[in-house]
């Protein structure tokens, strides 16, 4: 269970959250956890869940190690700072600043270098969606940004599959229409990586995720997980996600 904070919290709020959650979740056991704040709350993040089973991500990196490049993070500065994950091609990062299936590439590569958990994001916007596009964008992205991979490189990545249009819209794409679209990724990684790999392969579910429906979306098999936006803002709300109960 992924929780991907946005643009949201400082450093002092950063330190509230975790004095609620870390005590809600200390027993959890069914699911990895993972809190992806920004960039300037990462410090906190680190020292709060130091001893923890807490894992700490970044929403986004540079692929260049160090060097002129005002205003971007390289994976070997996430690393030192103590992060162990980090979302790659978040829709919001597709839509705003353009980000290409070349872009997708480099930065998977990049934090595979630097020994982060990549959560790669692929998904369809709604006209996509209606037009009934959803499976040749997957495919697209899929083909543009992850099968150059290695099988080595592939099988330490984790995809997050998030619909566009569920992203913060209170939409939500019910439990069959996700598992369809996971069906369908899992079935391009058999394809490229072998049976093996598809099944080992961890593909979350991102769109809208809250404590009221999680259940019915983790009773898909083949939704290893969630990344959640809004819902994680709230310690005891992303608690409930984590310790939901199929």
């Amino acid at each position: 269970m992924a929780g991907n904070w946005k643009m949201y919290k400082t450093p002092a709020e950063t330190h509230a959250f975790f004095e609620t959650f870390k005590p809600l979740v200390g027993h959890a056991s069914q699911c990895d956890i993972v809190i992806c704040p920004p960039f300037p709350d990462l410090h906190a993040a680190v020292l709060e869940t130091r001893g923890s089973a807490i894992g700490i991500g970044a929403q986004n990196l540079y692929w260049g190690k160090e060097g002129a490049v005002t205003g971007e993070v390289s994976g070997h500065m996430l690393q030192a700072a103590g992060c162990t994950y980090v979302i790659v091609a978040h829709s919001e990062r597709r839509q705003y600043f353009g980000e290409t299936e070349a872009d997708v590439l480099r930065k998977t590569l990049a934090a595979l270098e630097w020994n982060l958990t990549p959560i790669v994001c692929v998904g369809e916007r709604l006209e996509e969606r209606e037009s009934g596009a959803t499976e040749s964008v997957l495919a697209q992205q899929f083909d543009g940004g992850l099968a150059p991979l290695t099988p080595e490189q592939f099988a330490r990545l984790v995809i997050a599959y998030e619909p566009v249009w569920a992203i913060g819209t209170g939409k939500t794409a019910t439990p069959q229409m996700a598992a369809d679209a996971h069906r369908f990724i899992r079935q391009r990684v058999a394809a490229k990586f072998g049976d093996a790999q598809a099944a080992a392969t961890r593909i979350l579910y991102g769109g809208s995720v809250k404590p009221d429906n999680v259940k019915a979306l983790m009773a898909q098999d083949e939704i290893d997980g969630a990344l959640v936006g809004g819902a994680s803002l709230d310690p005891k709300s992303f608690a409930a996600i984590v310790n939901y109960t199929v």
